[in-house]
């Protein structure tokens, strides 16, 4: 069956709906191009029309287009090579006649997801090719700010708001005219009313209540629609305590938050209630789950989100050996996307170490990391990943859950800097330097005929000295240089 959302995608931005101020500004955006030669950030929530807004202005304008999916292929080769020579083409080849003067509209999607030297040289591309660009861009983002700073500033942005439930009706009700559905209008309200804000989900709605019949009814909506009536917290105790796993896909549908929201949920909580093999099986599904919803980041294509919430749902649930009891104290997600600085920066230097993107770091990384440390146990882990990942206090305090001004996380911090001296001690050599002869062996009694030899002597010479001097400075300290960089090379 043909998607429903591809077959009456608006071909002209006259059929765009819900949001006529930002068509307007779009299409003057493009009017005007000529003149200000500034790319466009189009951003808003997921299923408003972004996309759809930029494929109908290149209809309306005669220009063809040039799309590219930031988060499948974001590297600044790939980017320079696609988009940017897409961008820098003065005319289009072949096309330089036509109501579209050759124009070509390069539309860059997922844009808040390129992370500056995290993806690579992605952030700086698409900048370089914005600045640069001899051709009209379209941005398109969900949250305009997970946009880099200088992406911004080189940017006209326009808000997509969210689609009224008002405004997605008419859309519903020629869209059933068009399929000769017969429809009742309580029916078309209620979709609406479900999926305010979302004209996308409701054209699926649509789709999914009308595919078994000729006519439409109240009762077909209902009998599909969630129940909204199940809070978040009841949904975990459902889903890690008590609930078989198809029941706890229903409850999945009950609640009043996306997939990707409920993932985040279970990953923050989980270990307060799995361990050992099922708190490993539990986060296979995760990972599952976790990759379904990268899809549909990448194709904007939400039926895969029915996937997403069978593992992270009914998988998870299966992971679990039998039912269990008593009251946990459930936390937000503790990664929730914030301003906060020491998120921010814990998120950023895992990024850079594991070498890709923040929002990985964020999504997959982080919960990982939090599961393996969690309240600084084991200890000798959470020493290697502090010091792997040089945190401080407060770092470490956000990673493990462990109160910053403890004792504890203070004598963690404590070993784990030692760590990083003794490795960069250890590998100091490589950049010319001579620790030994630096330290010298004035205190050492029985390395004096050492320190009377050539001056010339090899760096092996010069450890048989010290290991002369019954202080412990002996093989087994290169052992423990050794163990300590190990140490850091291993944990990841």
């Amino acid at each position: 069956m043909v998607d429903w959302t591809e077959k009456y995608r608006p071909s002209t931005l006259s059929a765009v709906r819900g949001n006529d101020k930002a068509r307007d500004a779009l299409a003057e955006w493009a009017k005007t191009w000529d003149d200000h030669r500034e790319a466009v950030v189009v951003y808003g929530s997921p299923g408003v029309g972004k996309t759809s807004a930029a494929h109908a202005l290149a209809a309306d304008m005669g220009w063809e287009t040039v799309e590219l999916n930031a988060s499948d292929q974001r590297t600044a080769d790939v980017i320079e090579r696609f988009a940017g020579r897409a961008a820098k083409n003065a005319t289009l080849v072949g096309s330089t006649g036509g109501a579209g003067g050759g124009r070509q509209l390069v539309i860059l999607d997922e844009a808040d997801n390129i992370h500056g030297n995290y993806d690579r040289g992605g952030a700086s591309a698409v900048t370089r090719v914005v600045k640069n660009s001899n051709q009209p861009i379209v941005l398109i983002a969900n949250d305009y700010y997970d946009m880099s700073r200088g992406l911004r500033n080189a940017c006209q942005e326009i808000e997509f708001r969210d689609v009224s439930a008002r405004s997605i009706v008419p859309v519903l009700r020629d869209i059933c005219r068009r399929e000769g559905i017969e429809f009742e209008a309580d029916a078309l309200d209620r979709i609406a009313e479900t999926n305010d804000g979302d004209l996308r989900s409701a054209v699926n709605d649509l789709q999914a209540a009308a595919e078994d019949g000729e006519r439409l009814t109240v009762d077909d909506v209902v009998t599909g629609d969630r129940d909204r009536s199940l809070g978040v917290f009841p949904f975990l105790d459902a889903v890690l305590k008590e609930e078989s796993a198809e029941e706890a896909i229903g409850s999945a549908y009950r609640v009043d938050e996306t997939p990707d929201d409920l993932t985040k949920w279970i990953a923050e909580n989980v270990t307060k209630v799995y361990e050992g093999a099922e708190l490993a099986r539990a986060y296979d599904h995760l990972a599952d789950a976790d990759r379904w919803l990268g899809r549909v980041r990448a194709s904007q294509e939400y039926g895969y989100w029915r996937y997403a919430t069978d593992a992270l749902a009914g998988g998870v649930a299966s992971a679990r050996d039998g039912s269990k009891g008593g009251w946990t104290r459930f936390n937000r997600p503790q990664f929730w996307p914030s301003s906060d600085s020491t998120a921010d920066e814990v998120v950023r230097k895992v990024a850079e170490n594991g070498g890709f993107s923040m929002a990985t770091a964020r999504r997959e990384a982080l919960p990982f990391l939090a599961a393996m440390t969690h309240h600084c146990k084991p200890r000798e882990l959470t020493v290697a990943m502090a010091a792997h990942y040089d945190l401080d206090e407060a770092a470490v305090s956000f990673v493990t859950g462990s109160g910053e001004t403890t004792n504890k996380v203070e004598s963690i911090v404590a070993d784990a800097r030692e760590m990083r001296e003794s490795a960069m001690e250890a590998h100091s050599g490589a950049f010319g330097g001579d620790l030994a002869s630096v330290d010298g062996t004035a205190d050492d009694a029985d390395g004096a005929d050492a320190a009377e030899t050539d001056a010339d002597e090899t760096d092996a010479d010069e450890t048989g000295a010290a290991e002369a001097t019954g202080t412990g400075a002996d093989a087994d300290d290169a052992d423990d240089a050794d163990d300590g960089q190990s140490g850091l090379s291993d944990f990841m």
